[in-house]
């Protein structure tokens, strides 16, 4: 049964991807804004058995994204519910076809260890913010074990500092309850082996993209200010909405 899940899951996905191909292309040659992108991204997070549901008030106007990463499913659930471009390492540029679609949703590709690059990913952030479209950014660098926070990297939220526009960040706490430990990418765990797990897992998979009230940076007075203040806002949610561990489980 675990096979013929994956079997079904993954010709769900390639099903939604033949889906929004075509209308997508059709609106670039168009040279119109495509909403296929964020359609496509809100097919495969169903396709794969997730269950989106939102908490909270997604910012209408111009926004910065801040989340927790637990899993690549983020991605599609977060990019399906808000349209948003996201900020990712350029080794995902060449990736086959991923790297292909995370272009045609506007993915700002940066270089993690080229030293003197930041600067020009600055202003191509910059650039981007300015399109009106949402970005999302991974501050952590890389997945966790969705029980904490690893430290956030600040670097890149130079950007808003000031803001190229009136910019809000908003903190969005990503949480898969009681599934979050047996779905979670972390520890070096081989990337198909991790899709393969996710792909064969049982049932559906509830997901929860908590909101959390935007505030203007200009309130940081630097960029390691403005990640802790992000930080704190997005562990205090993660902190009251912790499932218990199965040791202090109440009995059954």
């Amino acid at each position: 049964m675990a096979r013929l899940r994956r079997i079904g899951r993954t010709g769900a996905l390639a099903g939604s991807l033949l889906l929004c191909l075509v209308p997508h292309l059709l609106w670039r040659a168009a040279r119109r804004r495509s909403p296929w992108p964020q359609r496509f991204l809100g097919l495969a997070a169903r396709s794969v058995g997730a269950r989106v549901r939102i908490e909270g008030h997604p910012f209408r106007g111009d926004s910065f994204i801040i989340a927790n990463h637990v899993s690549w499913v983020d991605i599609l659930a977060l990019g399906g519910a808000t349209g948003t471009a996201f900020v990712a390492h350029d080794g995902i540029a060449g990736w086959p076809v991923i790297g292909w679609l995370a272009a045609q949703n506007n993915t700002l590709f940066v270089a993690r260890n080229r030293r003197g690059a930041l600067s020009s990913q600055i202003d191509a952030l910059r650039t981007a913010l300015a399109g009106h479209q949402p970005v999302a950014l991974f501050p952590e660098g890389t997945t966790s074990d969705g029980t904490g926070l690893l430290p956030f990297k600040p670097s890149l939220l130079s950007v808003l500092l000031p803001p190229p526009r009136s910019v809000r960040i908003q903190p969005v706490h990503i949480d898969y309850g009681a599934a979050t430990s047996e779905i979670a990418w972390h520890s070096n765990e081989p990337a198909g082996a991790n899709a393969k797990k996710l792909l064969e897992r049982k049932g559906r998979l509830d997901v929860t993209l908590r909101f959390l009230e935007p505030f203007d940076p200009a309130i940081c007075p630097d960029r390691k200010a403005l990640a802790a203040a992000t930080q704190e806002r997005i562990a205090a949610s993660l902190s009251k909405h912790l499932p218990p561990s199965p040791r202090h489980a109440p009995p059954v």
